[in-house]
């Protein structure tokens, strides 16, 4: 695992977004999964900039959904992937043909991991996948606990995940269950990029740092990537 402070979120942002452009411009067809976290909407900025001066394209991209919450009923316009939507996809030159998002509201989620798999082994591996860590340690929806030799799977939320997960909705939401991809695609990407930033997730980032590897805080899994990127700013290395 690579570790990398930047000296504030713009700066991880900006950096981020130059690493994943170079991801791009050496395989333009590349398989790439991106998170919907408040982290990454910065670096989802510069990536839309870049596109829209040519830079990148990411046309010929492939795009897999990293994770979604299942069954919000009323809410369902406020999941992951409106949430990608709003921040990216409205904004960049992608085919709808190369993307393969888990329907949250489908009453077949094992289809959903299925049809995800399916995805993957004929398009992947998967080339890069950017990753927020939660206050929990969790990557995508891989709760503490969860198995690291799962694919695709439909998870029951930790209580942590219900309660923080409220801030990506206008109301409140019943956050009981969802579908991610599992920690064995996060293992066999090709580049594997965490971002952490601000003092909110210091502890957690030296939670990370500090630990062995262990499904107790599954974040710490990334130190045993071969091509892994632990990207921060200073607020969210204060404890160093």
């Amino acid at each position: 695992m690579k570790q990398i402070i930047y000296n504030d979120s713009n700066e991880l942002s900006v950096k981020t977004a130059e690493l994943i452009a170079g991801i791009i411009n050496d395989k333009p067809d590349a398989l790439l999964c991106f998170p919907a976290g408040e982290t990454s909407v910065g670096t989802f900025k510069h990536l839309i900039e870049l596109n829209k001066n040519g830079q990148i394209s990411f046309r010929r991209c492939k795009i897999v959904g990293l994770d979604e919450w299942a069954h919000l009923g009323m809410m369902k316009n406020e999941n992951c992937f409106s949430f990608l939507r709003k921040h990216l996809f409205d904004h960049i030159d992608y085919s709808d043909e190369n993307l393969c998002f888990f329907d949250g509201e489908s009453a077949d989620l094992k289809y959903e991991c299925q049809k995800t798999d399916e995805f993957i082994k004929e398009n992947g591996p998967i080339d890069m996948i950017l990753l927020g860590a939660g206050m929990n340690g969790h990557l995508g929806l891989n709760e503490p606990g969860t198995s690291f030799d799962l694919y695709s799977h439909i998870v029951d939320l930790d209580d942590t995940t219900r309660i923080v997960g409220q801030k990506y909705f206008s109301g409140n939401v019943n956050l009981s269950s969802g579908v991610t991809l599992g920690i064995k695609y996060i293992m066999e990407a090709g580049t594997v990029i965490l971002q952490i930033s601000g003092s909110r997730k210091a502890e957690v980032a030296r939670r990370l740092v500090d630990s062995e590897v262990s499904t107790g805080f599954p974040a710490t899994v990334i130190k045993s990537h071969l091509n892994s990127f632990l990207l921060l700013d200073k607020e969210a290395a204060r404890l160093f």
